[in-house]
């Protein structure tokens, strides 16, 4: 017979990472709460797809080798400072088992990405949240190397803000915590900035990618770490040996190499994603500046109402008109706000239409 006693003690008080809701797809949903590229990836993809799918009897290379080379080069790295995962979850994942324990914390600002203290669960260490003081999203870098922490995970850009932060505030930080520093650049190819540069500058830091936004590839679970060879020597003692599979790799290793689709697809992007925050800031809805691919914004109702009650009318009224969207009640700091991802511009116009109405209160429309 089965009885919770045969459980482990991590997993017996272990609360699961909850994703974003996938909805049922039809032609009238508008998907815009997980931050996935509206656009496809790259059309040149399926020119040599059969030649791999002919190869699947075959085990994928283990160390991903040509696509190592390639994240190398766009980067201007060593391949030895690469290390791929299904998924950058993964690559977080390998970071907490390998830098934490019973005597080794983790630390994290919050509100931020809520995998960290799911990964901090799993591993049975303990774990420092450090909150934010205010919703400026502001980072004092005394506080991470306060923390008396051995692994500190940093979103830049912020989720779920977007905002940015200057590669002064890393330096500084790597300057005074003794630590393994973990900056999660999930969303960096969105942004003006990133701390690519910041590597040469230590041996302690760890820059996570992903291939799921930018790429447009979140139903391949690609990602990638960033380190020194030392970091990344650690890192692959614990990667599962065919962690990636062989059409993964190929698929990553085309979408890559497509500089001019890359190119193209984040540029529409970027450019809904600007059109998008001109109109919030003419209604006076007080939204941040992003870096990503979706914008963090606090809505206001016709009468000049905002607040948790007034984003959570706004999220069901869109989700009522099949337009899905983020909400974060569960902190005081996110909880006036809602997490748009940027659409294809099509959808954005309906988006707005749909606003207006909310905000005219024309809900027959």
């Amino acid at each position: 017979m089965f009885t919770n006693d045969l459980v482990s003690q991590n997993i017996s008080g272990h609360e699961p990472y909850i994703p974003g809701r996938q909805p049922k797809l039809n032609a009238e949903t508008i998907k815009l709460n997980t931050n996935e590229n509206p656009y496809p990836p790259s059309p040149l993809i399926s020119d040599g797809l059969h030649e791999h799918i002919d190869n699947l009897r075959l085990y994928p290379d283990s160390s991903c080798e040509e696509l190592r080379n390639s994240i190398a080069q766009l980067h201007s790295v060593d391949p030895d400072e690469v290390i791929i995962g299904n998924g950058s979850d993964d690559i977080l994942n390998l970071c907490t088992r390998c830098f934490s324990d019973v005597s080794k914390p983790i630390g994290f600002f919050e509100p931020s990405y809520s995998l960290y203290n799911v990964l901090g669960s799993l591993q049975g260490c303990p774990v420092k949240k450090i909150p934010f003081q205010d919703n400026t999203f502001e980072i004092k870098n005394d506080l991470v190397s306060k923390s008396k922490t051995n692994l500190f995970f940093i979103t830049s850009p912020h989720a779920p803000t977007g905002r940015t932060y200057e590669n002064s505030l890393f330096s500084s930080i790597l300057k005074n915590y003794r630590g393994i520093l973990v900056i999660d650049e999930a969303y960096a190819d969105f942004a003006s900035t990133n701390a690519i540069n910041l590597l040469k500058e230590s041996e302690r830091l760890i820059i996570t990618r992903t291939l799921s936004k930018s790429y447009s590839l979140a139903g391949l679970r690609v990602g990638y770490g960033l380190g020194s060879k030392k970091i990344i020597s650690v890192l692959n003692r614990a990667r599962e040996v065919y962690n990636v599979d062989r059409i993964a790799q190929y698929i990553a290793w085309v979408a890559l190499n497509d500089r001019d689709y890359f190119s193209e697809t984040k540029t529409k992007i970027i450019n809904s994603r600007e059109k998008l925050y001109s109109k919030f800031k003419e209604w006076g809805w007080d939204t941040y500046k992003s870096g990503a691919n979706f914008l963090f914004t606090r809505p206001v109702d016709n009468n000049g109402n905002s607040g948790k009650d007034i984003a959570q009318s706004l999220f069901n009224f869109l989700q009522h008109h099949q337009i899905f969207t983020r909400y974060f009640p569960a902190h005081i700091l996110t909880e006036p706000y809602l997490r748009i991802s940027i659409g294809k511009e099509r959808e954005m116009d309906m988006l707005v239409t749909k606003l207006i109405q909310w905000q005219t209160k024309d809900l027959q429309v």
